[in-house]
């Protein structure tokens, strides 16, 4: 697709008259070395030794022009004023340069330096024939002829592109003539078998994309765009880039080729996939050949809602109009740190109308830049008058905008004192030839030996200015490309990296952002995750595209995009937002509070209320009520209902090792005690009845002796059960972090289930033996018989017990402990109040019916 079609706005039309005054065809004359010849216009300045200069001032545009009114050469350009502006500084530069050489008197003493300028308008044809005309002489282009007796110029400095590089390469290689290309570092360039003799005074780019990773990893850009040049240079950075994205979980969005020639189809498909992709940020890399028509399309195809990011060596606003500015406004730019040129920018401000005519660049740019004319005889006095004497060239807008002073500058700058540095040291190194140097026509390839030498543009900048050594690591400025009304435009520095040392700085608050963000761009493929949530893994999509997940219970999240959920410490508990974590409180059974201390109470109560009825029962040891049924059983069953009571007291308050040892094991083995003193004393109710009968052989076991072993057996039983529990996994203590959220239940765990039940069953057995026993005596003569209250009291303690099992197997925490303290304060009141509140009744408030006699009359009766 042509470019642009551009309408012929007023600096264009007035750059297009100003260039008919060099695109004229050939003047022949008679004598071929003295061809008038305008169409590549070349200035020069004499010296004992010539460094040719092909620069690019104007930009070739296909335009459309009425035929009738121009005669058109064979190339239709035009010159926009700002482009001639920027570029023209290469021609500055180069001047500045030769100029302060000649000044010094330590770099080619006795030598003068000087210098054949050729426009080359950025088109590889005419950077051929620069080159055929340079090597010609001041005449025609003759191949293998020079029209100059002795030549006298030394080396090329040209090409702003590796295009044009190229192109001139192809025929200077073949005189063996050292070219100099300024333009940014091309890989192609860098291939010494095909360009054997050419010098890049570009810096390589070695990384650049560690540079762009930093910026992504600063601003939080995980999901981004490339656009690439179509060629090895595109090729090798998208290689380098992806290495480095793919390290740090960044992604690519979509990845494109530029072609250098458009088409309208290819246009449509390649640029709406660039606006309709989900990217806000785009990334633009490569040669200005490769991009040079980008800017015009966008024009047409505006990618609003986008941010670019570039390096300095892609010149977009040098290949575009006043149409293209506000839609790179805000664009980030990659840039080499600016080397300062002592003196050039009040070299250029100096700039004044007293220009010499001889200079026909300076003389165009003139003109171009302020819309008038030198003299009157310019082809352009219809348009414009004459130029003011005052005028100067520090009062273009754009002189302060930072603009001009881009890499290509120093690099002009620093190839011309490559080149005399060069001359000086092969002057010095050929004494013998002195006389003969200017007049040496093998001087051009004799330089390559010395230009190898010279390792990189550094050591020629420290010759030149003595500085000492600088720093070999990548350094880059950040820019901030700024758009104003009247085609004003600035790029404004707002950082630094150095992407070797991995050191960052940035001004955000300096930056201005296209039009369309009110804020920092974001560029994501989804939202982030935020405290609470874990980023999940999508099948099939790129690792910046996922889920966000709530962490699982028992983790938290504290930041954003978590990879995982973390789990909190042992002492601590998620939120109910999962995103930081709590301190747990420690929960026991603590005697402070309401439920502890109020089965302590009940516990130290009931003790010494069972103490009492065993005094009273000591003091009316020898009344019939208390010597029925052994009364030594009795106070047997007293004092372990005693410590029954009291056992309580262990599962209270904060547990230790010790307790947890002793809770579980005590409690059964006086519990043990209680229940085998009350088989004992049901045994002995039945064996009572049975004895009365005639040759009844069971009065010897109605002795203490017999009901004692009874009770010291059993005993002994539960005691084997407690050892071999406590011998293979006994009770210890824990940290139930689990059991409720947002506490650490201290508690005792029982170890070994299996032997805890064990006990526990025994302990059942036992009872149930007396709750049968005395079941079935229970129609025995009254007087001496209490089998009714042991058959009662036996069934509230297994109705205890057995309500307790289902509850002990639901319940956590402290509840567990307060419900076994309840139960064993429970059955021990049980079997107190059953058995020996009707004695104590009789003892206390009836003694009139604690008699021998109202027991006979009512056994009688």
């Amino acid at each position: 697709m042509a470019l642009g079609k551009l309408r012929l706005s007023s600096s264009i039309l007035f750059g297009f008259l100003i260039l008919q005054i060099f695109l004229s065809e050939y003047q022949m004359v008679r004598n071929p070395c003295h061809i008038e010849r305008s169409f590549n216009p070349t200035y020069r300045k004499e010296g004992d030794l010539i460094i040719a200069g092909f620069l690019s001032l104007f930009v070739k545009v296909e335009i459309q022009v009425n035929k009738f009114f121009f005669t058109m050469s064979p190339f239709r350009i035009y010159a926009l004023p700002m482009s001639m502006f920027k570029q023209y500084h290469h021609f500055l530069a180069f001047q500045y340069a030769v100029d302060e050489i000649n000044k010094n008197p330590d770099l080619l003493p006795n030598t003068t330096l000087g210098y054949q300028l050729l426009n080359n308008f950025h088109l590889e044809t005419l950077a051929v024939e620069s080159s055929l005309i340079w090597l010609s002489g001041r005449g025609p282009i003759i191949p293998n002829y020079s029209c100059d007796k002795q030549s006298n110029s030394v080396a090329v400095i040209g090409g702003m592109s590796a295009t044009l590089s190229m192109a001139m390469a192809t025929i200077l290689k073949l005189y063996k003539v050292p070219q100099i290309s300024y333009g940014s570092f091309d890989l192609l360039l860098n291939d010494k078998v095909q360009y054997p003799y050419v010098y890049q005074m570009g810096k390589e780019q070695s990384a650049l994309h560690l540079a762009f990773i930093q910026l992504m990893l600063h601003f939080d850009w995980t999901w981004i765009g490339l656009l690439l040049s179509d060629n090895l240079r595109g090729e090798r950075f998208f290689q380098d880039l992806k290495e480095e994205m793919v390290r740090n979980n960044l992604c690519v969005t979509f990845k494109e080729r530029v072609p250098q020639n458009f088409r309208d189809r290819e246009d449509f498909d390649l640029f709406s996939r660039i606006i309709s992709s989900s990217s806000n940020v785009i990334f633009i890399y490569g040669d200005a050949d490769s991009l040079h028509e980008l800017p015009t399309v966008f024009i047409t195809f505006k990618p609003y809602g986008k941010l670019f990011i570039t390096e300095s060596s892609w010149d977009f606003f040098i290949d575009s109009n006043s149409e293209v500015f506000p839609i790179f406004h805000g664009t980030i730019l990659f840039s080499y740190t600016k080397m300062e040129i002592p003196g050039f920018t009040d070299f250029v401000r100096s700039l004044n109308t007293s220009v010499d005519p001889k200079d026909i660049f300076r003389k165009s740019f003139w003109e171009s830049a302020f819309h008038c004319r030198l003299s009157k005889k310019s082809d352009i006095e219809i348009f414009y008058p004459l130029c003011l004497k005052d005028l100067s060239i520090k009062d273009l807008p754009s002189m302060d905008n930072g603009m001009a002073l881009m890499e290509p500058i120093p690099n002009v700058y620093n190839a011309v004192y490559l080149v005399a540095h060069a001359l000086h040291q092969m002057l010095h190194s050929e004494v013998k030839e002195a006389s003969d140097f200017a007049r040496n026509l093998d001087l051009p390839w004799k330089l390559h030996h010395i230009l190898k030498s010279i390792n990189s543009v550094n050591n020629a900048i420290n010759e030149s200015h003595e500085d000492g050594a600088q720093s070999d690591a990548e350094i880059y400025d950040i820019l901030n490309y700024k758009s104003f009304p009247d085609q004003i435009e600035t790029l404004v520095k707002v950082g630094e990296v150095y992407p070797l040392a991995q050191r960052f700085t940035i001004k955000e608050e300096d930056i201005d952002w296209p039009e369309y963000f009110d804020q920092t761009p974001t560029s994501r493929c989804n939202l982030k995750c935020g405290p609470g949530f874990q980023k999940t893994a999508l099948e099939s999509q790129p690792n910046c595209c996922y889920a966000c997940t709530p962490c699982p219970e028992g983790t938290i999240s504290n930041q954003t995009d978590a990879e995982q959920c973390l789990q909190c410490s042992e002492d601590q508990y998620p939120n109910m937002e999962r995103d930081h974590c709590l301190p747990r409180t420690r929960m026991f059974l603590a005697y402070e509070e309401p439920l502890g201390m109020t089965l302590a109470c009940i516990a130290i109560c009931f003790s010494l209320l069972t103490v009492l009825v065993l005094g009273v029962f000591l003091k009316h040891r020898d009344t019939p009520i208390v010597k029925a049924n052994n009364r030594s059983l009795s106070y047997t069953l007293l004092v372990s209902l005693s410590l029954c009571f009291l056992c309580s007291l262990l599962f209270i308050g904060h547990p230790t090792t010790a307790t947890c040892l002793l809770r579980q094991t005590t409690f059964a083995v006086v519990f043990t005690v209680a229940v085998s003193s009350i088989l004992a004393k049901t045994i002995t109710v039945v064996l009572a009845f049975r004895a009365t009968k005639p040759g009844s052989r069971l009065h010897r076991w109605l002795g203490s002796t017999a009901s004692y072993s009874l009770i010291v057996t059993c005993t002994l039983i539960q005691m084997c059960l407690c050892g071999i529990w406590l011998g293979t996994s006994p009770p210890f203590l824990e940290m139930d972090i689990h059991s409720e959220p947002g506490s650490i239940i201290i508690q005792c765990n029982e170890g070994s289930l299996l032997t805890f039940y064990c006990v526990l069953g025994y302990m059942a057995l036992l009872a149930l033996a007396s709750f049968t026993v005395a079941f079935l005596a229970r129609n025995l003569p009254d007087t001496f018989n209490e089998a009714k209250f042991l058959t009662f009291s036996m069934l509230v303690f297994c109705s205890v017990w057995i309500s307790f099992l289902p509850s002990y197997q639901s319940s956590k925490g402290k509840a567990i402990v307060a419900l076994e303290a309840f139960a064993i304060l429970t059955s021990s009141a049980g079997i107190l109040t059953c058995i020996f509140a009707p004695k104590c009744y009789v003892i206390l408030l009836r003694s009139d019916r604690n008699t021998l006699e109202i027991l006979k009359r009512k056994g009688a009766s």
